[in-house]
């Protein structure tokens, strides 16, 4: 094993191409997702904070239980329905970066969402009022509650960017795990673990611990900077 370590960091620092290449792949389908999902997750997320009707609160539970869909049970879905004989098989998305990207919108919504949700539930209901009461219109008393609460809506992109990069079983039903294409850090992982090859499943291992790491930096200094404004 110590050898395999010795390896894994050859790989990372001596700017392997194939683990570089997996690593930018997952970062930017996830990006991608990320970029998305988020505008109509916070739009949902205002929705059902500030609306009242009658089927509002089974649609938070249900958003809410999406939380512990199996990310593999997306995939599945997803395969079924851009196989060649599902009905979305004309568009020819299977084992391409875009379904990938499709699945990762699919699991970071409920996620972002749900924090989306809280935040909005938890924020003064006097800010969105006063705004309206100084002649704001509707859209931007939405905004001003939104810049309320931006703290609550990063943390929900946090955790999206964290469960999308870290998910494998959607990303190998739907991206097929193909070598220079559609390969991540995760399936990548699995696949060198299976065949008894450390090293390049323990660079990646590290990759993603950095990458949780940097982004829970960020939002802790972009918290403090928030605080002290």
């Amino acid at each position: 094993m110590p050898s395999a370590t010795t390896e894994a960091f050859r790989l990372m620092f001596g700017g392997d191409p194939e683990l570089w290449g997996i690593i930018a792949l997952s970062v930017r389908v996830s990006l991608a997702a990320l970029l998305i999902a988020t505008p109509l997750a916070v739009a949902i997320g205002y929705w059902l904070a500030i609306a009242r009707f009658r089927l509002r609160r089974v649609l938070i539970i249900a958003l809410q239980s999406l939380l512990a869909f199996p990310t593999v049970v997306v995939g599945l879905i997803l395969y079924m329905l851009l196989s060649r004989r599902g009905p979305l098989g004309a568009w020819q998305l299977l084992f391409t970066p875009d379904a990938m990207i499709l699945g990762q919108i699919l699991i970071a919504l409920p996620v972002l969402a749900s924090f989306a949700l809280a935040a909005f539930q938890g924020a003064d209901p006097r800010i969105q009022e006063t705004a309206t009461s100084l002649g704001a219109t509707h859209w931007q008393a939405a905004w001003t509650l939104l810049r309320e609460v931006r703290f609550g809506v990063l943390a929900g992109v946090c955790n999206g960017f964290g469960r999308v990069i870290s998910e494998v079983g959607c990303a190998l039903m739907v991206g097929g795990n193909i070598a220079g294409f559609t390969r991540t850090m995760t399936t990548a992982i699995a696949l060198e673990t299976s065949k008894g090859e450390f090293a390049q499943g323990i660079a990646l291992g590290f990759v993603l611990m950095a990458l949780a790491l940097a982004i829970n930096v960020a939002f802790a200094l972009l918290q403090g900077r928030g605080a002290s404004a």
